[in-house]
């Protein structure tokens, strides 16, 4: 987290501009964010993260110019340390995976409330996953496990993974940030960060929001 103090810097990018400007003024209010820009399309968050280097953006699906899937594979291109929060009314299957796909670390949906909105910011921020427990739903639902020719679910990955990393990868799942799982673990960050890395290189995939799917997807961990 790179804002100063503590204090998140945050990107609002919404076509709606009343809705963008409300979301705007409601969040200055909490405690640790600060709104330092906002925009109405793609192609305008993508030129703002460069400028301003926020901590988080918060960003529409559907947009003119540019949309909000396509503008988040382009930020995590060139700054993937931005945490990408998808907040949106959309919430096919097509478009939940599709923003995963392009690197979104979480998905939620418009009708959330700003003292939650406030917690998935700072959650999201500190390096955790997290989606809509409506989506989330629906997503286990969908994502079946891949079968095997021995019939057993991944049996490499189970394997290649230690008890450990499987223990780590399930509070990911969970929705626990680095220094949460630290203290569940009684570990320090490091050795925790050093947990996701392996989890990471081998589940073949970039960030956390991969791995929880991918894990999931697998059949390595549980639903939460």
């Amino acid at each position: 987290m790179s804002g100063e103090a503590d204090n998140l810097k945050i990107l609002v990018v919404d076509d709606q501009e009343l809705f963008r400007i409300g979301l705007s003024v409601t969040l200055n209010k909490v405690d640790g964010v600060s709104i330092i820009g906002e925009c109405g399309d793609g192609q305008a968050a993508v030129r703002m993260c460069q400028s301003l280097n926020p901590d988080v953006v918060l960003m529409d699906l559907a947009m003119p110019v540019m949309n909000g899937i396509d503008a988040t594979q382009e930020i995590k291109k060139t700054q993937p340390h931005i945490r990408i929060i998808m907040l949106t009314t959309h919430e096919s299957d097509e478009d939940v995976f599709a923003a995963l796909g392009a690197g979104a670390d979480a998905y939620c949906l418009k009708t959330i409330d700003t003292s939650e909105l406030a917690v998935v910011l700072k959650t999201v921020a500190n390096g955790a996953a997290w989606l809509d427990p409506a989506i989330a739903r629906r997503v286990l639902r969908n994502v079946q496990p891949a079968p095997t020719k021995s019939g057993n679910q991944s049996v490499g990955l189970v394997t290649n993974l230690s008890p450990r990393e499987l223990e780590v990868l399930g509070l990911v799942v969970e929705g626990l940030s680095n220094q949460e799982m630290a203290q569940k673990l009684f570990v320090s960050n490091d050795t925790i960060k050093s947990h996701m890395r392996h989890i990471m290189e081998k589940l073949l995939v970039s960030d956390r929001t991969q791995a929880a799917v991918k894990a999931l997807k697998m059949g390595l961990i549980s639903p939460p």
